[in-house]
């Protein structure tokens, strides 16, 4: 794992990485849901949610819990390319993925600092699987100062046995639905929805955030 403390910017996901038209995310980020995408049949229906500078609004709107890391860019929600609302062989490889990340129920492994999916209220097989990456304390709508990430490029490993996962704190607090920071919204594309809490809509750009 490594720290990323360059700047960060909010960008549209590349092609390389299917996707919902217009979504976005940290490009510090984007390095990390490359290589996702390279090994599991992901398509991502969420990323940053959140007004822009030009004042644009991306994302799902008010569809994500107050605290969530989709208001910095640093969340994805993600769906198995050509699967629907029903867990069925479709979903396979996302549960992998799921299980990849967070291999013990409330302790993901490094970078990611929250994983949602079976057990979490609004998420899992047949909803959607949510990844957030480990970052810096930041404010709604506003870049976190660093970003941890795995590292990829030329040199990349291709093993994807995850680390060791973190120890799960105790007590667990029992999660507020859709998890500490991972809201319960659920694919835009006339998936099964449900309400967020605590979203806002401010009034101008966030600052920080780049077009």
């Amino acid at each position: 794992m490594r720290i990323v403390s360059t700047p960060g910017k909010i960008v549209p996901i590349p092609a390389s990485v299917p996707h919902e038209a217009g979504d976005m995310v940290d490009q510090r980020i984007v390095p990390d849901l490359v290589w996702i995408a390279k090994r599991y049949p992901i398509f991502v229906t969420d990323g940053y949610s959140g007004p822009l500078p030009n004042g644009k609004h991306v994302g799902c709107d008010e569809c994500h819990t107050h605290d969530s890391d989709h208001y910095n860019g640093l969340a994805v929600d993600l769906v198995p390319i050509g699967g629907g609302t029903k867990c069925d062989a479709t979903w396979a490889p996302i549960t992998a993925l799921a299980e990849w990340a967070e291999p013990v129920q409330n302790a993901p492994v490094l970078p990611f600092r929250w994983v949602g999916y079976n057990g979490d209220a609004g998420h899992g097989c047949g909803n959607h699987l949510h990844l957030s990456w480990n970052h810096a304390p930041a404010p709604m709508f506003t870049l976190a100062e660093w970003v941890e990430v795995f590292p990829v490029g030329p040199g990349e490993a291709t093993e994807t046995t995850p680390p060791t996962p973190r120890a799960p704190r105790a007590p667990v607090k029992p999660a507020p639905p859709g998890g500490p920071t991972g809201g319960i919204s659920r694919a835009r594309t006339g998936g099964v929805g449900a309400g967020g809490s605590g979203a806002h809509k401010p009034s101008g750009p966030p600052p920080g955030i780049g077009a």
